[in-house]
């Protein structure tokens, strides 16, 4: 284990603690299950992510 590492998987936990999801998991998510759809850039992502949380379109979810 490294301190980056410890610093990486600290910072994933606080972000899952007040709602804010991965940007890396989304490209993942979407390169495996939807290779022909065209990904978000990181501020649409964050950007859509809000909009799925505070009354967004859908429920913000793709699947």
């Amino acid at each position: 284990m490294t301190v980056a590492w410890t610093i990486r998987t600290l910072r994933d936990a606080l972000h899952l603690l007040v709602g804010m999801p991965s940007y890396e998991k989304y490209r993942a998510h979407m390169a495996e299950v939807h290779p022909d759809r065209p990904i978000m850039s990181e501020s649409a992502f964050f950007r859509d992510r809000q909009q799925a949380r505070y009354g967004g379109r859908n429920g913000g979810r793709c699947c």
